[in-house]
């Protein structure tokens, strides 16, 4: 089954480009707010003055036509520049994420630019010395806001760097007046931009100039952007939902509110929502969870907090989720926490169709629905696009003649004309004997428990082999603090007659929240295995916890290392008078003091036979804590030093004369100094907070089936 719908501007400019509808712009308001970073900001026409500079820069550097472009700075108003220049030099651009260097240098090896744009700061993090061309964007200063003088020499109202101030109303009295090549009509079909896939090993997908100002204007055709809007993005500029998006304010009049940081912190955006007056937000479901519910709730007192609207964001008129799957009794209380007549659209897209597909919003439905919290809508087809569920798979048809384009998801269009949606192809679960699940369905209905706000179904490998299905489960947003999640029992007796026995999870994990990817998609793959417990090991649960398996597998574990402490600490206590000859020799010493010294030297002894075990075989159950990898080998080494060190440095003080002062300390600095050291270290791994949003693990059930 096909949707599908027409637009009357699609076809009629064939030779225009978002950058002309920029610069369109650029010409007719170039003193209207372009950029707003904080408090500082740049018009369109400085925003276009700098562009041009920039795109004058790349050709003098020899950049051939249709060339790619990386361009990686964590100054997001610098970033937008370099966009616009490389497509004012007849170029296509790709947005890096310098956030992670490791994702960064993924992204420029999919890519394979021929130039990288970027700063000093990020240059050695993402070159590694055979890759693009390098140009840095800092080797100039760029100017971001600030007041304009007109001034052509630096001086006292110039801004920083020395760089000459634009003149009012737009470009620099300097600039050159060259034709840039951006400003004649490239084909259609010519790539203006390279957007990455959200995979773990990102794919490069090159988006054309006619599929880019066709998103552009699909988009625009549902939500009617205004020059007054003011957009923010909260999505890493690498993902699609920015490197596609940016065109929805730059090609409107509008402006776009960036990060004055490298990336927009979950506690900024409330406040440059409510200080920006932004009116189109444009972020995934848990990042407008978390500004128009939970953060609303800790503003507001708790009776305001059912009056509707949140003063905060007040000034918000259309707020766009995507990146994941968004339920209608989610759309639902984001809706009721906007003033009246604002929109909350659920956005489906692939970066294959410039980030946009289909659209939905609540009052497309003919009919109140039940179970709302099992369904999710992805609506109707963007003006110009085409929406297929063929198989059950399903695939967008971009308006460039393009083939239908299957994005791995599933779905059916519904007798209403509404596409809904039904998981991933690449979540399915092999099960034991070959069958294959697909875990969204029972998903939906595990949510439909009135403690449960959002589940990932998973496969886990068991330590005894078979494969077992783990719910992994966390509560609805803005709950009370400290409510309790359903065990693995009540989660039987909510699924018991509406899903297959063998389908329901045998285990539930109860976490805090769901992780998520940079663009916003439940990370299925950071997902915590089952841990057992040590009170379930020793004494079972109610929950049952993979009992035998663990147990089996940790008790010999435990005697390997206690037996291999205790052979140690004897092979060390043999070895003390071959190598520190007389230092434990207690002629003269009377008793009890003689016995408690010969303790001593025991208790040395064993302490080096178990440090050295845990030097060996520590660091893999402190990985288990999942704290940071360079503190966790910190501590780890820590830990080890503070069993390993009393048996040479007691030796050694024993031997050394009190008035030796040189061996005193000498003494003093290679052990006591290190011991405070590694006590600091190990106060400061116990404190730290753990690097996973996860709270704690139920007990997983190693039952069989009732």
């Amino acid at each position: 089954m096909t949707q599908g719908s027409e637009s009357v501007r699609f076809g009629k400019r064939t030779t225009d480009t978002v950058l002309h509808r920029f610069e369109q712009w650029a010409r007719d308001t170039p003193g209207a707010r372009a950029l707003i970073a904080g408090p500082d900001g740049l018009t369109y026409g400085e925003l276009d003055a700098r562009a041009d500079r920039l795109a004058h820069r790349l050709l003098a550097s020899g950049l051939p036509a249709g060339a790619l472009v990386a361009v990686g700075t964590a100054r997001q108003s610098e970033l937008v520049v370099a966009v616009l220049a490389v497509l004012k030099a007849g170029g296509s651009y790709a947005v890096i994420d310098v956030d992670s260097p490791r994702s960064g240098r993924r992204q420029l090896a999919a890519a394979e630019p021929l130039v990288l744009l970027t700063d000093a700061a990020q240059h050695a993090a993402l070159d590694n010395g055979d890759g693009p061309r390098v140009i840095l964007l800092d080797a100039q200063p760029p100017v971001i806001g600030g007041p304009r003088t007109g001034r052509t020499a630096a001086g006292p109202a110039d801004p920083p760097g020395g760089e000459p101030a634009d003149p009012p109303g737009g470009a620099p009295a300097d600039a050159p007046a060259d034709r840039l090549p951006g400003a004649a009509a490239p084909p259609p079909g010519r790539t203006a931009a390279v957007l990455f896939t959200g995979a773990a090993e990102p794919r490069a997908v090159p988006v054309s100039h006619g599929l880019l100002l066709a998103a552009h204007e699909g988009w625009a055709e549902v939500a009617r952007p205004t020059p007054q809007d003011r957009h923010l993005f909260t999505t890493g500029p690498d993902v699609t939902a920015f490197a596609a998006g940016w065109t929805r304010a730059l090609c409107t009049g509008g402006a776009l509110v960036l990060s004055p940081r490298a990336a927009w912190k979950p506690e900024d955006i409330r406040t440059a929502v409510e200080t920006d007056r932004v009116t189109v937000l444009n972020t995934d479901p848990a990042g407008a969870t978390r500004l128009l519910i939970e953060d609303a709730r800790q503003a507001t007192p708790a009776p305001a907090a059912h009056r509707g609207a949140d003063p905060a964001c007040r000034s918000l008129r259309l707020v766009a989720v995507s990146g994941d799957r968004l339920y209608l009794d989610e759309q639902a209380t984001l809706q009721m926490r906007l003033r009246p007549g604002a929109r909350v659209l659920n956005v489906y897209g692939c970066a294959e169709c410039a980030g946009i597909g289909t659209w939905f919003e609540l009052p497309q439905l003919p009919a109140p629905l039940d179970d709302p919290e099992r369904i999710s809508l992805l609506g109707t087809a963007f003006p110009g696009f085409r929406a297929e569920a063929h198989g059950g798979e399903i695939r967008l048809v971009p308006p460039d003649g393009a083939d239908a384009i299957p994005t791995g998801d599933l779905g059916l269009l519904r007798e209403d004309g509404l596409l809904e949606y039904g998981g991933r192809l690449r979540d399915r679960i092999t099960l034991p004997g070959g069958r294959l699940l697909d875990p969204y369905p029972v998903e939906s209905v595990i949510r439909s428990h009135e403690g449960i706000g959002a589940v990932v179904l998973k496969g886990v490998d068991g330590p005894r082999g078979p494969r077992r299905l783990v719910a992994y489960v966390a509560p609805p947003p803005g709950g009370p603090a400290g409510t309790l999640l359903p065990d693995v029992e009540e989660l039987r007796d909510h699924l018991a007659g509406k899903v297959l026995r063998e389908d329901v999870p045998r285990t539930v994990i109860r976490l805090r929240t769901l992780p998520r990817t940079a663009g916003g998609r439940e990370d299925r793959d950071a997902l915590p295995l089952p841990v057992l417990p040590a009170a379930a090991r020793t004494t079972g649960s109610k929950s049952g916890t993979y009992a035998a398996a663990a147990g089996s597998s940790e008790l010999p574990a435990g005697c390997a290392a206690g037996c291999g402490g205790v052979g140690l600490g004897l092979v060390a206590l043999i070895l003390t008078n071959l190598l520190w000859p007389g230092s434990t020799d207690l002629t003269g010493v009377p008793q009890p003091w003689a016995f408690l010294f010969s303790l001593l030297y025991l208790f040395e002894c064993a302490a080096f036979g178990v440090g050295v075990v845990f030097l060996f075989g520590g660091r893999a159950r402190m990985l288990r804590q999942r704290r940071g990898p360079s503190l966790t080998a910190a501590a780890h080494l820590a830990v080890s030093y503070l069993l390993l060190s009393w048996w040479p440095q007691d030796n050694l003080y024993r031997l050394a004369a009190k008035q030796d002062w040189p061996r005193q300390a000498a003494l003093v600095y290679a052990f006591n100094v290190p011991l405070m050291i590694a006590g600091v270290v190990v106060a400061a791994y116990v404190v730290s907070k753990p690097a996973d949003p996860f709270d704690f693990h139920d007990p997983v059930d190693d039952r069989p089936d009732r």
